[in-house]
């Protein structure tokens, strides 16, 4: 994978993760790790039909959200 697309990855990563906390704000919903990571999985077994592309945007953050641990 090239470092623009790379590049590009991480932009669609950022919106998407982005979109759903201020969703969640908008709703008066805590925008935790773990309710956040949930909601991308359950959004992921929609039957939608994704770009492979969409879809990894979406996997990625999951897996760094369900294994981030606070200090």
């Amino acid at each position: 994978m090239s470092t623009e697309e790379t590049d590009q990855l991480y932009d669609q990563m950022c919106r998407i993760v982005g979109d759903l906390v201020f969703t969640l704000h908008d709703l008066a919903i805590e925008p935790k790790h773990i309710v956040i990571a949930d909601l991308l999985r359950t959004a992921l077994t929609a039957k939608i039909e994704r770009p492979e592309s969409m879809i990894k945007c979406m996997k990625v953050p999951i897996k760094v959200l369900e294994t981030y641990r606070p200090a």
